[in-house]
């Protein structure tokens, strides 16, 4: 993660994505629009969304490059789903909880107006973080590609029986995974899914990959942290039937026996948006409890 001071220039155009259907965010993207229209920006509305009024309405990701900023409204997810629309574009994200854990959206609603003054002063800093490229070849030929902010998983989804999966770092074999699921994180992900799957904490100027099981057959099978300047190959052994390819939370491809996936690094790195004072363990501990001590009985 590096960091420098957010310089927004002369681009007057911001865009707002919102929580769908929830009515406290459209009421709170009406009046950020408002607000920003009175200080002459142009404000638009988000692809995949109803349209903000007083705003214009942007229909393609290639509009979305076009913008200075983009101000998330919601939880992670929406965030996320922010990223996905960006599709790699180097706009920066300013994001704020009105959801529930908010690891991503870690600025409070409560300060949405007096936040978003001070990133349009470039008095907020612009941090770096990695992505994740995922590369699918299918045993039919077919190529598909996506990206990643958080993580990639491949699981069994409601089939019974567990996935078998070799995987690979560059060339060598590591070892044949037998379990639920298997989730490839980057650092920023390692808080989300990784960690309730027993995966480590990664701190964000990490340059690494971790590789967790969930639920492997054997006890012997760990998390193991990877480098991300090669890359990692999971092949689907033949009896494996069928498993589910799941990028950021959204499933995105079936897969079966032979398919193979590949990740890597993203040569397009991701850009938020915090405050100076911004610290990664106070935010453990505000959102996970991190360091908390427990007393049996207490």
């Amino acid at each position: 993660m590096l960091e420098k001071k957010l310089t927004l220039k002369s681009n007057k155009k911001v865009a707002i994505v919102y929580r769908l259907y929830s009515l406290e965010a459209v009421k709170m993207a009406k009046k950020l629009a408002t607000k920003l229209k009175a200080k002459r920006y142009k404000v638009f509305t988000a692809p995949e969304q109803k349209q903000i009024p007083g705003t214009a309405l942007l229909v393609s990701s290639n509009e979305l490059k076009e913008m200075a900023l983009v101000i998330v409204l919601g939880g992670d997810g929406t965030y996320l789903r922010a990223v996905r629309l960006l599709k790699g574009h180097s706009v920066p994200i300013l994001g704020f909880n009105m959801g529930f854990l908010g690891f991503l959206t870690v600025h409070s609603v409560n300060e949405v107006f007096s936040t978003v003054d001070e990133t349009l002063k470039n008095k907020m800093l612009l941090h770096t973080r990695s992505r994740l490229h995922v590369a699918v070849k299918l045993k039919s030929g077919k190529r598909v590609t996506y990206n990643a902010l958080n993580d990639v998983v491949i699981e069994r989804g409601s089939f019974s029986q567990l996935i078998s999966t070799a995987l690979y770092f560059d060339k060598s074999l590591v070892n044949h995974i037998k379990a639920d699921g298997i989730i490839i994180s980057s650092p920023t992900g390692s808080t989300a899914y990784n960690l309730a799957a027993g995966g480590p904490l990664l701190h964000p100027d990490v340059h690494a990959i971790v590789v967790t099981p969930v639920a492997p057959h054997s006890l012997s099978t760990r998390p193991i942290i990877f480098p991300d300047n090669k890359k990692l190959v999971l092949h689907l052994d033949k009896n494996t039937s069928l498993a589910h390819l799941i990028v950021d939370g959204q499933k995105v491809v079936e897969l079966s026996s032979d398919d193979e996936v590949i990740v890597t690094r993203d040569k397009m790195n991701h850009y938020m948006i915090r405050k100076p004072h911004h610290n990664f363990f106070e935010l453990l501990k505000e959102k996970l409890k991190f360091g908390d001590r427990y007393v049996a009985g207490a």
